[in-house]
């Protein structure tokens, strides 16, 4: 099948159950395809390799490493403390059909890390900076119709002084490198709704959805719609926008314009929607806009953005959402996995949202860099509000080219994510940086100037200008009257560097290290069950204190352990660790969810000879009672100490005289009745393996580049995780998958974990592990 016909009948497909007023061809459509396959990759000498060489049509890649995106430029060990920069490119042909001469050929990379310059058949198209919003390249003067053409794409992450943050030797994450998310090629015909961030206006550009009233009676939906018209002709365009939920159609409207040769049109319509499913972190509804583009009753352009009705509002320094107070109780992420750095698939994003969401929180703090659109995405249709930011860490340039670059970053970053329900502030700021007020008052202007009216929120760490105070908890320990109370206030970190570092303001100087290393909330899960009850202990009571202030939020430092690039160890303050396993602090955090949306009961002990007696169930219910083998420990309420003043739910905690191997069982209450049953038994030896696939809502994928944990548990008799099995294991795998591991796969408090790389066959899959003792198998067909 050659690439003409398959794009055709893509085409096809995609605009087969439209129904208008007169028949619509193939030709007469836009069209968005995937531009993730067939590539060629290498990583050059930069003094030895010519930019002139590399981007000739007819240079001689043979030798090129094949691969598809997204795409890390190096695969690094776990522990990354040496990170591969440097220069790599990228190389792809393609053919653009003879029959598609009179359309538009539009270029994006959503992701290419840090400086990159695009040339298509030996012309540069591209030089962009940043490495975190999207690259969108205007292809159509410069492909050949009917004939193969080469794009070419040079990328550099080595450290620069323009887009910062600091030095990699110095900075506390990574920024790895490579065409790293998707890339797409779009057909559209000359007349057609421009991409915002090729349009550059202010405030418009494509489709921008507002809200100029809502409620659960009425709400208006205001559309802007920007147009042009390439034809050497005026056009007389019907724009159609049609509401849908569910896809059910809500409501319709049509606007008439006529645009003149090489021209361009915004179309502004209001939409009245009765009795809105509003969106909201509970109930995240979300609605569909279709824009169809007709000349002459022909469609020539259709987009499908949704959006979601919802309404934010401070009344003094507490946040309303849809007139309801709403805190946020929220987390930091990186977007790094082990390995792979920044390549997710679009599916492992959509992971990383769900478990945020499952661990009890409603807000995501996306620090310190704008991430994929596909987390936001996933964001959106899991209820989970975001603070969008643009990169900045310790870093700030008194020159004009570094203050534009951030400028420009606030603008595209708005411009890219505005018709996401999920967004509730912007942090167009540095963080911990020392900024000039001239300084952050234009980036707040930015921030007001993309998005008119009252539902764009700035936000930054200093206390002057924006319109939320962001500040750490370590930070207001220090300086406890920075916060005068007057603005809305967001603690924007907090849980971790207090309980570490010395310089934190809780006497951590005063003791010894080894001490503040013991109390600090940075552990790993292999260090076993007291360590992890401390973290959680530490969470509580932070999150507890953040409940005293006048914070409509927080934001927990952080979700998932992550790489500190210049360090010789993970940063370990996450819930989750890397391979995004669990700990305690994961319990305490879920535990906090009203039991309207889940009943939470969990026994943090692995109830062996060395757990706590005093045994920590968390839980959402009002009474809990506990058993061990049967014999009655009581019944309680949750626990009353200055720790619990603010929680929603405390947690229980029960005292065991002495420990007796066996099972430990916690029952559940809620207004006297029983609603849920756990129990945790005493580990026996290890006996098999058991192995599954992380799915959080997601099945593994082929087809598309998708990343998968695999973990293999060793369990006893009963198929209890046995908590004290580190040993190397031997990992083996079957069909079209590839290990991304660097080194062996090695269990940590019993659980394994491999990343794979899911091929494009739809077929059969398997991995089996083994030991000299143990071993367990697991068989799968990723979906396609």
């Amino acid at each position: 099948m050659n690439n003409s016909f398959l794009k055709k009948a893509q085409r096809c497909i995609v605009w087969s159950f439209i129904a208008i007023s007169s028949v619509v061809t193939a030709q007469e459509t836009s069209v968005k395809l995937d531009f993730n396959k067939d590539w060629k990759f290498t990583k050059v000498n930069e003094t030895t390799t010519a930019d002139t060489d590399l981007i000739q049509p007819n240079y001689n890649d043979a030798n090129w490493e094949k691969v598809s995106l997204p795409h890390t430029a190096n695969i690094e060990p776990l522990i990354v403390n040496n990170q591969w920069q440097g220069v790599c490119w990228y190389r792809k042909t393609f053919k653009v059909d003879a029959s598609e001469k009179d359309k538009k050929v539009f270029l994006e990379f959503e992701g290419a890390m840090n400086i990159a310059k695009v040339w298509i058949n030996g012309v540069e198209v591209a030089h962009q900076q940043g490495g975190y919003l999207p690259i969108l390249i205007d292809a159509s003067k410069f492909v050949k119709f009917g004939e193969t053409n080469t794009i070419a794409v040079k990328l550099d992450n080595t450290d620069n002084p323009v887009t910062g943050p600091k030095p990699l030797k110095i900075l506390d994450f990574n920024m790895y490198g490579g065409l790293y998310r998707n890339a797409w090629m779009t057909y559209k015909e000359k007349v057609y709704i421009s991409h915002p961030l090729l349009a550059n206006k202010i405030a418009g550009g494509g489709i921008f959805v507002s809200f100029s009233k809502v409620s659960k009676e009425s709400s208006d939906v205001a559309i802007k719609t920007h147009l042009l018209n390439e034809t050497n002709e005026n056009q007389k365009v019907d724009l159609v926008q049609t509401v849908f939920f569910k896809g059910k159609k809500i409501e319709e409207t049509t606007s008439q314009s006529t645009i003149v040769s090489k021209g361009e049109v915004e179309l502004k319509a209001a939409i009245t929607v009765r009795n809105p499913n509003l969106w909201s972190t509970e109930s995240p509804n979300l609605y569909q806009l279709e824009t169809k583009v007709l000349v002459n009753g022909q469609l020539k352009d259709k987009e499908t953005t949704n959006f979601g009705i919802r309404s934010l509002e401070f009344r003094g320094t507490d946040l309303y959402v849809n007139g309801v107070k709403t805190f946020l109780r929220g987390v930091n992420r990186h977007q790094e996995y082990p390995f792979i750095g920044y390549a997710l698939s679009d599916n492992a994003q959509y992971r990383d949202a769900k478990k945020i969401k499952d661990a009890g929180f409603n807000c995501i703090r996306l620090s310190h860099y704008p991430q994929s659109p596909a987390f936001l995405k996933a964001c959106d249709e899991l209820g989970l509000f975001v603070v969008d930011a643009i990169l900045g860490w310790q870093y700030y340039a008194e020159n004009e080219a570094f203050k534009n670059f951030c400028y420009e970053s606030a603008a595209n970053l708005i411009r890219r994510d505005r018709n996401h329900p999920s967004v509730v502030s912007w942090e167009v700021s540095l963080n911990e940086t020392k900024m000039p007020i001239p300084f952050m008052e234009e980036l707040n202007r930015r921030v007001h100037e993309e998005y008119p009216g009252s539902q764009a929120f700035s936000c930054g760490w200093m206390p002057e200008v924006y319109d939320i105070f962001f500040q750490a908890r370590q930070h207001r320990i220090l300086h406890p009257n920075e916060n005068k109370g007057i603005k809305p206030y967001f603690v924007s970190e907090y849980g971790d560097w207090e309980y570490y570092s010395s310089n934190a303001g809780l006497n951590q100087d005063k003791m010894p290290k080894g001490m503040r290393l013991e109390k600090s909330s940075r552990h790993y899960r292999k260090e076993g069950e007291a360590a992890l009850l401390k973290q959680a202990y530490n969470l509580q009571e932070s999150h507890n204190d953040n409940l005293n202030t006048t914070a409509f939020g927080d934001g927990y430092w952080v979700m998932y352990d992550y790489n500190r690039g210049y360090h010789d160890d993970i940063e370990t303050s996450g819930i989750m660790d890397i391979f995004r396993l669990p700990k305690f602090g994961f319990n305490f955090y879920e535990s906090q969810k009203s039991p309207s949306e889940a009943v939470v009961l969990k026994i943090a002990s692995y109830w062996n000879a060395t757990s706590d007696l005093n045994v920590k169930v968390f839980s959402n219910c009002d009474e809990v009672a506990l058993f061990l083998n049967g014999k009655s420990i009581g019944k309680q309420k949750p626990d009353n100490d200055k720790n619990t003043t603010n929680l929603s739910h405390p947690p229980f905690t029960f005292k065991v005289n002495q420990f007796e191997a066996g099972e430990l069982k916690a029952v559940g209450f809620i207004n006297g009745k029983q609603v849920e049953t756990t129990t945790v038994k005493t580990p026996e030896a290890a006996e098999k393996f058991k192995i599954w696939i992380d799915e959080s809502g997601k099945k593994a994928q082929a087809g598309v580049n998708d990343v998968v944990f695999v973990y293999i548990a060793a369990v006893d008799k009963n198929g209890t995780i046995v908590p004290d099995f580190n040993e190397k294991i031997d990992f083996s795998i079957h069909g079209d998958v590839k290990l991304m591991n660097v080194g062996d796969v090695n269990a940590e408090a019993g659980i394994a974990t491999a990343v794979v790389q899911i091929g494009d066959k739809n077929s059969k899959i398997s991995f089996s592990a083994t030991t000299k003792e143990l071993s367990g198998k697991l068989g799968v067909v990723p979906h396609k």
